[in-house]
């Protein structure tokens, strides 16, 4: 099964299985990372599934949405690594990524 590292934000670092058809929010909110909080629940609507992604997964990942940036834009803590965990579908080329939960807003 593939497996996403989560660092939270104190530091620290767990290695988790994703099942086919999750998200990146899905997988670190179903594995109990309360952290994250995700309030829409995946929608795109609010920032707080906000994470920094492993720089040498970026190429991997699908293009950044007009609504995903204006999000983000929002975020005090956005860096070039910044995405809205729910909007990254976990497929197999993610396999061994690395994500750190963003501060909260």
């Amino acid at each position: 099964m593939p497996k996403l590292t989560v660092v939270t934000r104190s530091g620290d670092e767990s290695t988790v299985d994703v099942a086919d058809g999750l998200t990146v929010m899905e997988a670190i909110r179903d594995n109990g990372f309360d952290e994250l909080l995700a309030l829409c629940g995946g929608c795109c609507s609010c920032a707080t599934c906000h994470v920094h992604v492993d720089p040498a997964y970026k190429d991997k990942l699908p293009e950044l949405g007009q609504d995903e940036d204006d999000l983000l834009d929002s975020s005090d803590h956005r860096d070039e690594n910044s995405r809205l965990s729910c909007q990254i579908p976990f497929t197999p080329e993610l396999d061994g990524m690395k994500v750190t939960i963003a501060e909260e807003d």
